[in-house]
């Protein structure tokens, strides 16, 4: 299938590692032009590595998603070139995992919330202007099946997932009229650093994993799709990518 992605920009956050360097890399591949954002600075080597190996343009922008100046400075520079066809909102953070609701404290919630969900809003908030002027624009916001369905010693990180999620649906409705898309990637446990890291897993990986554990690569197959003008009808939704998890009965039978 032709996704018809070469020569567009696409906007990335969180793009240095994770899913959010899987979406580069798989942009890059299908000729998109990049503007790859992170608060890690290896995003500047990616991004070299992208342009090398693929011959796209890509410009990396050191930026704190839950700093709006920087946020805005941001989509400027990507944007300044040939305005901007698509941003995907990669950036997140697991927050305090493992710690019951007594343990949290507000500093703790307040840093989940600005990164998933304060950072998503004003990434849309400023490339509106440069969207609702491109051609198909869209939007792909990174939530979670914790967006549906929660675990214990998770509650910032579930409330922020659901947030992001009538998030997207609210964006959908508000930027209807101007031609915009709003869609929200919902994936369960995925194989990334900050995966391995709260589940305690060691470097070898999720081999040994008792679920089923999806890589990077997948999940930027399906924010490429919905990124692409072939999925023009799809607007609003919350794509569930779970092995079919959310649809199985608890009851005992």
């Amino acid at each position: 299938m032709d996704l018809r992605l070469r020569g567009r920009t696409v906007l990335i956050t969180g793009a240095s590692s994770g899913i959010g360097r899987a979406c580069a890399e798989a942009f890059a591949a299908e000729g998109a032009r990049l503007g790859l954002l992170d608060r890690d600075v290896r995003g500047a080597e990616l991004a070299a590595e992208l342009s090398e190996i693929h011959g796209v343009a890509a410009t990396f922008v050191h930026t704190d998603v839950t700093n709006e100046t920087e946020v805005a400075a941001a989509v400027a520079t990507v944007a300044a070139p040939a305005g901007l066809d698509a941003v995907v909102a990669c950036a997140g953070v697991s927050g305090p995992f493992g710690k019951p609701l007594a343990q949290i404290t507000v500093p703790e919630w307040d840093a989940v919330m600005a990164v998933n969900v304060r950072g998503p809003f004003l990434l849309v908030k400023h490339a509106r202007r440069h969207l609702i002027s491109a051609n198909s624009p869209t939007v792909v916001l990174l939530g979670s099946d914790s967006g549906f369905v929660a675990a214990p010693g998770m509650l910032p990180y579930n409330a922020s997932k659901g947030a992001v999620l009538q998030l997207t649906r609210a964006l959908s409705v508000e930027l209807a009229e101007y031609g915009v898309r709003v869609n929200c990637v919902c994936p369960s446990v995925v194989d990334t650093p900050m995966a391995r890291r709260d589940l305690g897993i060691e470097p070898g990986g999720f081999a040994d994993a008792p679920y089923p554990v999806q890589d990077p690569a997948q999940v930027a197959s399906h924010v490429l799709y919905l990124t692409s003008p072939v999925s023009a009808a799809v607007n609003g939704v919350g794509l569930v990518s779970d092995f079919g998890y959310l649809c199985r009965s608890s009851f005992p039978a």
